[in-house]
């Protein structure tokens, strides 16, 4: 290992979502299900008005905290959804998306050797995180029998002195599972119990399906401990705008404002502008009610088709990914996903990428056109009649 590279960094293997992608890159014809964003257009409200905003020639620097109108957007949406009030001046801050929100959170609570449990499979990005911070990430797995969601057992199995936050993100990236709020009501009370804080990646929270989503600070004593995270990437198909938030006590927050002083002086303007209409036009909920009716129509039929070719894959309540077991295949995750994508040219992520609990699984994203899911499908039954 090159002393030119800091141990933590060289520690943290590459992402294994960009290497599939990276290959996939260079083949012709590829039906990908492995992108983790919308399919979607912005909507239009939230595109115009990103486009008026430069047409006004608002390019310059806003408020480290993000401007004020975005701030109280978010403020009231959070209020709106799900009853948790959040003063715009001293308790919000506007990122350059969750991530790097997440990135604020783990520096500013973290001293080296502080431990945070991570329950996975997860988002790629939180181990490396917890690692950059200088903690020491720890991973517990969920299974399908427990529909991949995380018990208040398994966490205070987990718990040791050098303990410092839980990392949880539900709706979940890869599995599509959804928290019962039966569950997370017994996660708040050990997090309440061992003195936790708890950081929250509500990133998918409007992508549920027959469902209701938990928003943890709306748990009775969990706002004054959780940092939550969320952004408008997922539910308004605003991925390339970079505009995500953070909520929590002032004193997290003012912590985590001064790193964002530092490393990013404020998110970007126009997609400040463009996520107070998101927030705030009854257009813009329009077309998330439309994009949340086309994602279960299409939920549906993947996981229908997953499981007749054999497949077998847990019914996701949230986000946009299935994540079937590919134990038929005969095949590790990493060799079904490099044999579909070479003999199918259909990419796929396989389930290791994303911690303890993934090995046997793949990630498959339905945030893509019903005709290209279905072709898929049609060549994922072909790679099983001469596998499974």
């Amino acid at each position: 290992m090159s002393d030119r590279i800091s141990q933590r960094v060289a520690s943290v293997p590459p992402s294994g979502i960009r290497r599939f992608f990276d290959i996939a890159a260079t083949m012709p014809d590829v039906i990908s299900l492995g992108i983790g964003e919308p399919d979607f257009v912005t909507p239009d409200a939230i595109r115009n008005a990103g486009v008026a905003s430069l047409q006004r020639g608002e390019t310059r620097y806003t408020s480290n905290s993000g401007t004020i109108e975005l701030r109280r957007a978010v403020a009231a949406k959070l209020a709106a959804l799900y009853g948790v009030s959040y003063d715009p001046e001293t308790e919000l801050l506007i990122t350059v998306g969750v991530s790097e929100a997440l990135y604020l959170a783990m520096t500013a609570i973290l001293d080296p050797g502080d431990e945070v449990i991570v329950p996975q499979p997860c988002f790629v990005a939180y181990t490396a995180e917890v690692t950059f911070a200088g903690g020491v990430p720890v991973p517990i797995p969920t299974y399908v029998e427990t529909q991949f969601q995380v018990t208040a057992q398994q966490i205070e199995a987990a718990i040791t002195p050098r303990t410092k936050a839980l990392l949880i993100g539900y709706p979940n990236n890869p599995t599509g599972a959804v928290m019962s709020h039966e569950r997370m009501v017994e996660i708040a009370a050990v997090a309440q119990k061992h003195d936790l804080i708890v950081l929250s990646d509500e990133i998918y929270d409007r992508l549920v399906y027959g469902v209701q989503h938990t928003c943890v600070p709306a748990l009775p004593g969990m706002k004054e401990r959780t940092i939550l995270l969320g952004g408008l990437s997922k539910n308004y198909a605003m991925t390339g705008w970079r505009i995500g938030y953070a909520a929590a006590p002032a004193d997290l927050l003012a912590a985590m404002r001064k790193v964002h002083q530092f490393t990013i002086m404020s998110a970007p303007t126009t997609g400040q502008v463009a996520g107070v209409v998101a927030l705030s036009d009854p257009a813009a909920e329009d077309a998330v009610q439309a994009m949340i009716a086309s994602y279960d129509r299409r939920r549906r039929l993947i996981v229908k088709g997953l499981n007749e070719i054999g497949l077998d894959c847990f019914e996701p309540q949230g986000a946009f990914y299935a994540f079937p077991s590919v134990q038929k295949s005969g095949m590790s995750d990493e060799e079904f996903a490099n044999g579909l994508l070479q003999e199918e040219h259909v990419a796929v992520v396989p389930g290791n990428a994303f911690g303890v609990g993934g090995d046997g699984y793949v990630r498959c994203s339905y945030a893509t056109a019903t005709e290209k899911l279905e072709q898929a499908l049609e060549k994922m039954y072909r790679f099983m009649r001469r596998h499974g």
